[in-house]
């Protein structure tokens, strides 16, 4: 009898990091970075990985010691379809408002410092051995076999060939991927070589306008927030629930004094705030 392969949570944040899953990301960061001290929080905007460092002191967010730790972590989960990350810092805040509208209205008063990275895109074949070991470790029923006949024998060698069969074909449409990526890669590289830079040195970060209603955005999430709560199970999964409500605490924060929902808008703020460290909590606990 076959003996059956434990399945690591752990695993599934690694993978979900991998396709790109900003929650997954921010947990492998968190996990790497606690030591020195430095909590993270990151939003995917524009094609750029928005990345804010928070720690008690500026010595814990020391430029030359932190960008290099970042970079080593990125690029060793190679997440799929993220290359360029900015990366700022400030000295830890409580209050989890929409932080990177702030660091755009007024980068100079919100950061200590910002500095936009390029990550070395992953090596291929790497790539495509990493592909086929998450496919492999994906939890799946594998059926019984015994071999008290000749036609149980017949059909274990062919479920083996359909196995070996789904290898090959997994592994040819991975290397179409990824010449694919390689191709798109290269075009989105001249794309951004093509820009003309900021000869003053300034950040590059420029406030976009928006007319979504924060409050009813955050209602929005809310809901979906509350309807996916009732179905989480991994590790994973609960960290997705946690963004989600952090993101509904941020836009609530987001509604101005003079509307009319503010007080409402407060009393909400601090609730999902609750439900997003509630969910990070049942996270922890199903790595455990």
């Amino acid at each position: 009898m076959a003996q059956r392969k434990i399945h690591h949570p752990m695993d599934d944040i690694a993978r979900q990091a991998r396709q790109g899953s900003v929650a997954a990301i921010i947990q492998t960061l968190n996990e790497q970075l606690a030591d020195v001290g430095v909590r993270t929080r990151a939003v995917f905007a524009d094609g750029v990985l928005q990345l804010l460092c928070e720690a008690a002191s500026k010595e814990q967010l020391e430029p030359s010691v932190l960008i290099a730790q970042i970079r080593q972590i990125l690029e060793g989960i190679a997440p799929r379809n993220i290359r360029r990350v900015r990366i700022n810092s400030r000295i830890v805040r409580e209050q989890q408002l929409l932080w990177l509208e702030e660091i755009m209205r007024d980068p100079e008063d919100q950061l200590l410092w910002s500095e936009e990275i390029i990550l070395a895109k992953p090596n291929l074949f790497k790539r495509i051995a990493q592909g086929i070991k998450d496919q492999q470790t994906v939890p799946r029923k594998t059926p019984s076999f015994t071999n008290a006949s000749s036609h149980n024998h017949r059909h274990n060698k062919r479920y083996q060939r359909g196995i070996l069969n789904g290898v090959g074909l997994t592994l040819l449409l991975i290397i179409g991927g990824w010449f694919l990526y390689d191709w798109l890669g290269s075009k989105v590289a001249v794309k951004i070589t093509t820009q003309s830079p900021n000869s003053t040195g300034e950040s590059s970060l420029t406030p976009t306008s928006s007319t979504t209603d924060p409050f009813v955005e955050a209602v929005r999430l809310a809901e979906q927030a509350s309807v996916a709560g009732q179905t989480v199970k991994t590790s994973a999964q609960w960290l997705d629930l946690a963004a989600k409500w952090e993101r509904a605490s941020d836009l609530m924060g987001a509604v101005k004094p003079n509307d009319q929902r503010y007080k409402t808008a407060q009393d909400r703020m601090k609730l999902y705030r609750k439900n997003s460290e509630a969910a990070q909590k049942q996270a922890i606990q199903r790595r455990s």
